[in-house]
């Protein structure tokens, strides 16, 4: 469990750039570095995650350290990347005020190159992997396409479906993989049914509960009900505090912005959102909205992975995931352009560092730690 939750630690303190760099930096060190898992297996979690509800990347983490080991594992992976992020944005809840506005602007600049150059990595990596035959190409295509003109979640599902019924239809059932088994799901269906129970009963706790049992049901809403993880997670996390008129919008968009500037996932903005919303107890607040926000993607991951191995022996399943894991590599393609490349690339100058980034990700002679330092340096020492 040591190992797991450093290898996890060290990507908690360095993976900028949002759930799809996340999934590049997780490739590079899982896949890649460590092989802890085949890159048929990590694409097959990917896609698995990509159609579950809550934060893909978060989801694939979890995956990743309950494949190597159980529920232990899954929880000290959760956990190394998580509580970096989740402490800096709870402490910035607590003294955001004193803080300069644009203090970490130059260097957050330098940490979009490297995202960009990152998810560039992974879309070539993955499009190698799951791209093996013309007739292939199309379907990536036209999910890129998609998700291009109808963006949000909407345009994510539906590729998502596109690339199941295309499988279905023309793909050849690939190999069974048995690298990366999970344990037997004798008693997984407990998991989903906590998930759904929770559900359904914290809006009845919370009714007369107190303010603990309304912020653990309002975060545990938004973690079970949210597709697409990310950003799109915002306009949830909007409409349940800010619409309803328990936290200033100035507030809310305040702790949006810095967690575009921490590492790990963008759901860890519910530690700064309960420490806002509980200042006479921020801490307690921050831990009940983490615990909240995450717990419904642990338990579908529990739930739902031991049965992933015997679905894929399913040829009709097997040709349906490997539509989606074609479409997952569209979807990646079209996030790299849009929002990576937009926030990333402003003029020749961002788009040099970032294709220097992207050329020493290829050597594999630079880890992608220590690119995301020096390019975050680079910024931040030559702001042109």
């Amino acid at each position: 469990m040591i190992r797991i939750f450093s290898a996890f630690l060290v990507l908690g303190c360095t993976a900028f750039g949002g759930p799809v760099a996340h999934i590049g930096f997780f490739r590079e060190a899982f896949v890649t570095r460590r092989a802890w898992l085949s890159p048929a297996a990590f694409a097959d979690l990917v896609a698995l995650c990509h159609v579950l509800p809550g934060p893909a990347s978060s989801q694939v983490g979890l995956g990743i350290g309950y494949l190597r080991g159980g529920v232990p594992g899954a929880l000290a992976a959760w956990a190394g990347f998580t509580l970096p992020s989740a402490l800096l944005l709870a402490a910035l809840a607590v003294g955001f005020s004193a803080l300069p506005p644009d203090s970490t602007a130059a260097a957050a600049r330098g940490l979009a190159w490297a995202a960009a150059a990152v998810v560039a990595q992974a879309v070539l990596h993955m499009a190698k992997d799951r791209v093996r035959r013309a007739a292939d190409a199309p379907l990536l295509l036209a999910a890129a396409a998609l998700a291009w003109v109808w963006p949000g979640v909407g345009g994510q599902i539906a590729a998502l479906a596109l690339g199941a019924a295309w499988g279905i239809a023309f793909a050849a059932a690939p190999q069974a993989e048995a690298a990366a088994d999970a344990p037997p799901p004798r008693f997984a269906w407990l998991w989903l049914a906590a998930w759904a129970a929770l559900l359904a009963l914290l809006p009845l706790l919370a009714a007369g509960a107190g303010r603990w049992a309304s912020l653990a049901d309002r975060f545990y809403r938004v973690g079970s009900l949210v597709f697409g993880g990310g950003h799109v997670v915002l306009p949830l996390l909007k409409a349940e505090w800010v619409d309803a008129g328990l936290l200033p919008a100035e507030t809310f968009l305040a702790g949006y912005g810095a967690a575009q500037a921490v590492p790990g996932p963008l759901f860890t903005l519910a530690a700064y959102l309960g420490a806002a919303l509980a200042p006479d107890a921020p801490w307690r607040g921050a831990a009940v909205a983490l615990v909240a926000v995450f717990l419904p993607s642990a338990l579908l991951v529990f739930g739902i992975l031991p049965y992933a191995a015997r679905l894929r022996r399913s040829a009709r399943v097997a040709r349906a995931l490997s539509g989606v894991n074609l479409a997952v590599v569209g979807l990646l393609a079209a996030a790299w352009v849009n929002p990576v490349c937009a926030a990333a690339v402003r003029g020749w100058p961002d788009a040099a560092a970032v294709a220097a980034g992207f050329a020493l990700l290829l050597s594999r002679r630079v880890p992608v730690p220590l690119l995301v330092a020096v390019l975050a340096a680079v910024a931040a020492a030559f702001p042109f």
